[in-house]
């Protein structure tokens, strides 16, 4: 069992930076492929990015390239989400999520864990 618990959210100006945090339990977090999904009001949950176990493949959705930077520190267990440029729309519930099973992560939603997610809210 992972238990993932997401922080760092917040109410942000437009154009201003946050950084979100994952924490992973286990012992399985550097075998790990880990994404970050995002979810509106009324919207379905939708892919953000993610990163392959040992860090060195990265992917993004178009609507954050260049904005977002996901990385991970395998020794605290811990992804990270670096958003800068916000906009109105970015605002949503952040989730973050592992796949125990697959080194380079999905960009669907076929992963094993999710955390409880953190709330974004850029203002204009």
């Amino acid at each position: 069992q992972v238990q993932l618990v997401e922080s760092g959210g917040g109410l942000v100006q437009a154009g201003g930076s946050l950084r979100l945090s994952c924490a992973a339990s286990g012992r399985t977090f550097s075998r790990s492929g880990m994404g970050w999904f995002r979810q509106a009001p009324g919207e379905e949950r939708k892919f953000v990015a993610a990163i392959s176990c040992g860090g060195g493949s990265t992917y993004y959705a178009d609507s954050v390239k260049g904005r977002f930077t996901i990385s991970r520190d395998n020794a605290k267990n811990t992804v990270y989400l670096q958003m800068n440029s916000l906009k109105p729309e970015d605002t949503a519930v952040y989730y973050c999520a592992s796949i125990i099973t697959r080194c380079y992560p999905p960009t669907s939603r076929e992963y094993d864990y999710w955390g409880q997610g953190t709330q974004v809210t850029v203002s204009s």
